[in-house]
């Protein structure tokens, strides 16, 4: 072979090689263009599934309406400052909201408890805003009724156990299968009754939504 086909040689194999980084540099950027692309539209069909609209996910996540459209349409490039409080809100893990969960897997991902004043809440909703659905349970204890209000309604439903509930003048005591509602600008207060814990459906609704049973007041020196 003479020295000038030696140097074609080598000038094909370098062009080959060349050709075939840049190629696999293209292909690297459009997946990650096709994955940022599929953000947009899966954002939107997650919160239409939860029945969300985007006031109410602007009210959850502290994101502006307008950001959240232009991030549903794909005006608007997603970032993980945008997209962790959107997953937070929706409880759903991150890389659902940027690529097809797995496919197999029929497990549901419940959501992590919640412990506020000595009692755990299992959040039993996945949209923000509209009604609310905790499993409650509330531990053994005495406590004096410290009666609040404020907007909305509430129902509740005793699964185990005997919760006390001080609404307005009356005092009542609920067993399991029993269930309550109530306007919460009533002054109320429930909890456990001293006895053993209780286990309790609560379902709360800022905007008044209303069930359709009501508790059985507790009949004097049977409760008492």
């Amino acid at each position: 072979m003479s020295e000038r086909d030696e140097h074609k040689k080598h000038e094909g194999t370098g062009h080959e090689r060349t050709g075939t980084d840049t190629g696999t540099g293209v292909d690297s950027a459009t997946d990650t263009g096709d994955v940022l692309a599929e953000v947009g539209p899966r954002l939107r069909r997650i919160r239409k599934e939860r029945g969300a609209t985007l006031a109410g996910l602007s009210s959850a996540t502290g994101i502006s309406v307008s950001t959240l459209s232009r991030l549903e349409s794909g005006l608007r490039k997603p970032s993980l400052e945008l997209l962790l409080p959107i997953a937070r809100a929706h409880q759903v893990p991150l890389d659902e909201l940027v690529g097809a969960p797995e496919v197999g897997d029929p497990r549901i991902r419940a959501a992590k408890p919640i412990v506020m004043h000595g009692r755990t809440h299992w959040p039993l909703t996945r949209q923000p805003g509209g009604l609310q659905a905790y499993k409650v349970l509330e531990p053994r204890r005495k406590q004096e009724p410290d009666p609040r209000t404020h907007e909305g309604y509430e129902w509740l439903y005793v699964l185990s156990g005997r919760l006390r509930l001080v609404l307005g003048e009356h005092d009542v005591v609920l067993g399991a299968g029993e269930a309550a509602e109530f306007d919460t600008r009533v002054p109320h207060w429930f909890g456990s009754t001293g006895e053993g814990p209780v286990e309790f459906l609560s379902l709360f609704g800022r905007q008044g939504e209303r069930m359709h049973v009501r508790a059985r007041p507790k009949k004097r020196g049977v409760d008492d």
